[in-house]
């Protein structure tokens, strides 16, 4: 049998690419993705999680930039309002770096150029009796307040990939990009199955290369035009440690060498630290935090925070790397974060559009620009439609979810106020299918660790493209910080066993249920 010719192929299950499926399938295009590793592996899951217009880039004059992404903040609000929401951020005052009125004025324009509707606007602080100043050194007794959201940003990725797929994306984790070439009006790309090992070839009439920090390894392997061009690599660092503070606001602290750094509630028991800037040349799956960055984002902190932090106190960091488009500055905290879309048609041939650059806040519309440049080449795409449209689980308003987690303890009332908030939080609406099969206690599976139980693991292996702990743990449901090594490696042996009886049904391995 022919394989059929998909209309568009995508390289890359991060944010770009999850975005670009989803906007596509929903306009009635048939398209393909491949993701070399697990959805959200590389910088989408390793973003500072958070959804907003970028405060210090209006300082670069990326006024573009900032507005677009100030106008996404509250479309993406009411998308998903489990997984986004209004986070409040204290700027405390530093006699000795940016003026008090140059604040004001940038938070003016950043109040009003992205038409907030939603989201309170910014306001001063006195710090010497409000609790945010309680754990700020005695130096900070001016401040200011405004809004931005948080997101939980691999689930974001997983959500678009889902909606992608329920309008008939095909979704493939696990597959890498061996070749492209495009010969006689059509790509035909050959991926590998890093699972079995197996080759095929996929054929498509537009290709996307949405492969973020590989984009320059792979061209070599895809038919294209001599470029310029390049992806500048910035890594980008964070540290997570014990709780720093007992309220639920985040702060944005200025640093002596103009940049900023965040310290966010994470998980109710951490503080999320970051991020760093830093031109990165290795490979990037080799990306890791080095001594020094630890040491400038806990001096950063301690510059502020009265509770002082060391190397010693980091319960756990993470690396990313932002592909950002190499615009030649010297620094590279100055270098562009706005994204770059370049359309590659050779001689008359089929096109190859590459993405240089991009933000999690901003994908959306990243999308809908990368299908506008394809559209003469794909006539029968319909219009854009993602700006009104909920994602998988966000079918409720942003003021709704306390009543939703209610809906979920009424439906199971053994289940505390915590869980059935965490389950809201992770899957939103999707949760009341979850747990449609659960009576009793009992219905709730194998219990891992911090109530993670059989159930929803078995909703992420067959809904969600998971297929390891680390799928789950660390991209899936943010339980990595909970469970023991223990825990989690029992977790690792169910799942395991799971694929096991799969492909195999007449295994009978003793512990799969």
């Amino acid at each position: 049998m022919d394989s059929p010719v998909f209309d568009l192929a995508i390289i890359g299950g991060g944010i770009n690419g999850c975005g670009i499926a989803r906007d596509a399938a929903g306009r009635g295009l048939s398209v393909f993705l491949c993701e070399q590793n697990d959805l959200a592996s590389g910088t989408s899951s390793a973003s500072t999680k958070l959804i907003h217009g970028g405060l210090r880039y209006l300082e670069y004059y990326e006024f573009r930039l900032v507005r677009e992404a100030l106008r996404e903040r509250e479309v993406l609000l009411n998308a998903a309002p489990h997984i986004i929401w209004p986070l409040r951020f204290i700027l405390p005052h530093h006699k000795g770096l940016r003026p008090a009125w140059l604040i004001r004025l940038g938070l003016y324009l950043y109040d009003n150029i992205g038409g907030r509707k939603i989201l309170p606007g910014t306001s001063s602080v006195n710090l010497a009796i409000d609790e945010a100043g309680n754990s700020l050194k005695g130096d900070f007794k001016k401040g200011f307040e405004y809004s931005d959201c948080w997101v939980m940003d691999s689930r974001l990725v997983i959500l678009n990939a889902m909606d992608a797929a329920s309008n008939g994306a095909d979704i493939c984790v696990r597959t890498q990009l061996i070749s492209a070439e495009r010969s006689d009006g059509i790509w035909t790309c050959k991926v590998l199955n890093k699972n079995d090992g197996s080759e095929r070839n996929i054929q498509a009439k537009a290709l996307v290369n949405a492969s973020g920090p590989w984009l320059d390894t792979l061209l070599p392997h895809i038919s294209h035009t001599e470029t310029a061009q390049h992806i500048r690599m910035v890594k980008g660092s964070h540290i997570i440690v014990e709780r720093l503070f007992e309220h639920e606001r985040a702060y944005i602290f200025q640093n002596d060498d103009g940049r900023i750094i965040f310290a966010i509630p994470f998980q109710k028991e951490f503080t999320l630290i970051g991020t760093t800037d830093v031109d990165f040349h290795g490979k990037p799956d080799e990306v890791k935090i080095d001594s020094t960055e630890v040491g400038y984002l806990c001096d950063a902190a301690n510059e502020y925070f009265k509770k002082q932090i060391s190397p010693e106190s980091v319960v756990y960091s993470y690396s990313g790397i932002r592909p950002l488009f190499d615009d030649g500055k010297s620094d590279a905290k100055a270098a562009t974060r706005d994204y770059v879309l370049t359309l590659d048609t050779g001689d008359g041939e089929v096109p190859l559009l590459s993405i240089y650059g991009g933000k999690i806040t901003t994908y959306r519309k990243l999308a809908e620009s990368v299908l506008k440049k394809l559209s003469s080449f794909l006539p029968q795409m319909k219009g854009p439609w993602t700006e009104t449209a909920n994602l998988p689980g966000g079918d409720f308003s942003p003021d709704e979810f306390l009543e939703e987690v209610q809906k979920l303890r009424l439906a199971c009332p053994f289940f505390s106020d915590k869980y059935a908030t965490r389950l809201i939080r992770t899957y939103g609406s999707c949760a009341h299918r979850m747990i449609k099969d659960i009576r009793l206690p009992e219905d709730l599976g194998t219990h891992f660790g911090h109530q993670l139980y059989a159930f929803e693991v078995d909703y992420l292996l067959a809904n969600e493209w998971a297929q390891t702990a680390e799928d789950i743990l660390l991209r899936r449901t943010k339980l990595g910080l909970f469970l023991s090594s223990e825990e989690a490696g029992h977790l690792e042996d169910y799942i395991q066993q799971k694929f096991l009886l799969q492909n195999n049904p007449s295994s009978t391995k003793a512990g799969v249920q």
